[in-house]
């Protein structure tokens, strides 16, 4: 979990269709927000681009199996000698008026969803029994989750009932010419290579569901264009940011290095 993140800057974010637009009404009529798609493809940039555009701080919480709603509301803790109650990101964002944004929200106990549905229908409200307060969302609060539905099984996925609380944005990669673009905006690599890294992305994902559980992350495309500008030679950096990061099986290893060998030759 992060403390809040008022950005003095909006983060770099190029739209791939109505996103930004669809933000900006949820927030000002109050809906929360589901966003889903793969790992690394810009969901978390997305939400810190349209937090410091509303001009909201940003409460971030990264989910995991051992989140718990005490977790996201708060908790009494030591302090001094003193029992003092201390609020939880979510409650913060509550209380201050924010964006609370629970990234892979799956992968957090089934005790999470529950703490957030008061705050996903026109009730917009936050019980803390522990305090035996009830809290009302103000206007400038809103919740946003996302989760990768790629990676959802029987055990771990968002039930029906909850995803129906939510309006939702569907991600994926961005189109090549969108791609190139981020590259060359957040590394500053010429665009003849963005270019290139940006085709042998799109052949490595291709390969998904045959020899990879995940195709090439647009993060993963911009740490290695991030080593490329830095000076390391461009087959090293493709090998530590987009081969390895992939798989451990030598064998699928070998079969991607053929698909940089026929894009780079």
């Amino acid at each position: 979990m992060s403390p809040p993140a008022p950005i003095p800057e909006i983060p770099f974010y190029l739209p791939v269709g109505n996103e930004c637009r669809l933000f900006e009404l949820a927030f000002a009529h109050r809906l929360p927000l589901l966003l889903k798609g793969p790992t690394g493809c810009g969901k978390t940039r997305f939400v810190a681009h349209m937090a410091a555009r509303v001009g909201r701080p940003l409460y971030t919480v990264s989910c995991h199996d051992d989140l718990t709603a005490a977790d996201l509301t708060g908790r009494y803790l030591l302090k001094g000698g003193d029992t003092v109650w201390t609020d939880g990101p979510l409650t913060a964002a509550v209380r201050q008026g924010g964006i609370a944004y629970l990234d892979e929200v799956v992968e957090a106990r089934k005790d999470v969803t529950v703490v957030l549905h008061p705050l996903t229908d026109d009730r917009r409200l936050l019980p803390l029994d522990r305090t035996g307060e009830l809290l009302q969302a103000p206007d400038d609060f809103m919740l946003v989750v996302s989760y990768n539905p790629g990676y959802q099984n029987v055990l771990k996925q968002l039930k029906p009932s909850t995803r129906q609380r939510f309006v939702a944005i569907e991600f994926d990669f961005p189109p090549a010419e969108v791609e190139r673009k981020v590259v060359v905006a957040e590394t500053g690599l010429d665009e003849g290579r963005a270019h290139s890294l940006v085709m042998l992305a799109g052949r490595l994902r291709s390969l998904k569901g045959h020899d990879l559980e995940e195709g090439v992350s647009t993060r993963l495309l911009v740490y290695c264009a991030t080593l490329v500008q830095a000076g390391m030679n461009l087959r090293e950096a493709v090998q530590a940011a987009m081969i390895e990061p992939l798989t451990d099986d030598a064998d699928v290893k070998k079969g991607l290095d053929e698909v940089v060998l026929a894009v780079f030759g």
